[in-house]
């Protein structure tokens, strides 16, 4: 059977016009070289060389250069293409986030990621916790970047950072004029308006004044425009916070507790694959240690 390297030597000899330079560019011995040649023109049952100088070749080995040169190119791009996938610089992929982190901390990390590697692309969809549980439960999406799961789902859940909730507000409400971390007493007689972030927070207080307010949303944008418009105050997690405009202000809690967990979420039993492991590689390397929450919180518009 003829080989890729027997083809490979005799493309370089043709080229070269001489077995010396030839396998001086193949790091091989001339005699190696020749034994390959050799081997190869009795699989052929035809000489490729004129002569033993192997300087003009016959019409069978101009015949085979030409597709063998071709053959080479192919199979050359078709291992370049299989090394960039194994590593990473191109394939697919599919993740799905909460929206606070794929608005502040994605933006930045997936732009640098693509320019790093032009062969991937990546499709990012950003929804809840619970719903980014379930696209990576059912195979939509192969990572999230959300909340911890809950036992038996399947999934499994790496920690990235903590990050603390705080109370957003209208920059001219009274709290909003207060000094020191707000207490949940402070909230009394406040229109709380409930949220599926900020359900992490365990404290029976805030439960209670969700309770009474009677008003949720689920998206953080009609969120904010009911904050916006005198409709209550809301708690959101920091990172949530970092774009808030003028008009309102994010107020931190005298509540250590008062946090949620943001970490990534694959199935149970699958290995991400290339361009994923690259990109939970970079993903890491983009958060702070665990109880310092997220760098791209720094500077964030708060009151102290």
């Amino acid at each position: 059977m003829i080989g890729i390297t027997a083809l490979r030597v005799f493309v370089h000899v043709a080229d070269c016009g001489n077995i010396r330079d030839a396998a001086a560019r193949l790091y091989r011995t001339p005699s190696a070289v020749s034994m390959t040649l050799k081997a190869l023109e009795q699989d052929l049952g035809a000489p490729l060389f004129e002569s033993d100088r192997k300087s003009r070749l016959t019409a069978l080995g101009e015949e085979v250069r030409g597709i063998a040169a071709e053959m080479l190119r192919e199979h050359d791009r078709a291992l370049e293409r299989i090394e960039a996938v194994a590593t990473g610089r191109q394939g697919r992929l599919q993740l799905a986030s909460v929206p606070s982190v794929a608005a502040e901390l994605l933006p930045g990390l997936l732009a640098g990621f693509l320019d790093a590697r032009p062969g991937v692309t990546i499709e990012l969809v950003d929804t809840d916790s619970r719903s980014v549980h379930a696209m990576v439960a059912d195979g939509t999406v192969e990572l999230g970047i959300a909340g911890p799961v809950m036992p038996g789902a399947g999934l499994s859940f790496a920690p990235l950072f903590r990050d603390p909730f705080r109370l957003v507000c209208r920059g001219d409400h009274a709290l909003a004029a207060r000094g020191g971390p707000l207490g949940w007493g402070d909230l009394t007689g406040e229109r709380v308006i409930g949220n599926d972030a900020a359900s992490a927070i365990a404290a029976a207080e805030y439960r209670a004044l969700v309770a009474a307010s009677a008003l949720r949303a689920r998206n953080v944008i009609s969120l904010l425009a009911l904050v916006r418009a005198g409709a209550g105050v809301t708690l959101l997690p920091r990172l949530a916070t970092v774009s808030l405009t003028p008009d309102l202000v994010a107020l931190p809690l005298d509540d250590a507790g008062a946090e949620r967990e943001v970490g990534v979420v694959l199935r149970d039993g699958r290995s991400p694959g290339p361009v994923c492991r690259a990109f939970l590689d970079c993903l890491a390397a983009a958060c702070a240690p665990p109880d310092s929450g997220a760098r791209p919180l720094d500077g964030a518009r708060e009151r102290q």
